[in-house]
């Protein structure tokens, strides 16, 4: 008795979603993604102005070390497309609140 299952198939994600939804996805995405690494910058960047001051503080060496990971992860994820239509479809949706609030908290902690 032979139960296989015929595997469902995946469209190739760039022929199916129009080229405006994947060319709004693509830079709604990659401004959030410029704007948290900023703000994860500004925020990891140490209290005191020289660099040689973070061997002082152990909490500003850690707040530095992670926040150069995560600025590095996103950047990283910056140049990652993803690979469904329906990726680009949410980040064309959440544009509009996304953006804004993330404008916006990059104000106040700047």
């Amino acid at each position: 008795m032979n139960l296989s299952a015929d595997a469902a198939t995946k469209p190739d994600a760039k022929q199916t979603i129009p080229n405006g939804v994947w060319f709004a996805g693509v830079v709604v995405r990659t401004l959030f993604l410029i704007i948290l690494t900023v703000l994860t910058a500004r925020v990891s960047s140490p209290q005191m102005e020289h660099l040689s001051s973070l061997y002082e503080t152990p909490g500003d060496l850690v707040r530095v070390a992670l926040g150069f990971g995560v600025c590095t992860f996103f950047v990283v994820n910056l140049f990652i497309l993803p690979k469904d239509s329906g990726a680009y479809r949410t980040w064309m949706y959440l544009g509009p609140a996304v953006l804004p609030l993330s404008l916006l908290c990059a104000y106040v902690v700047w």
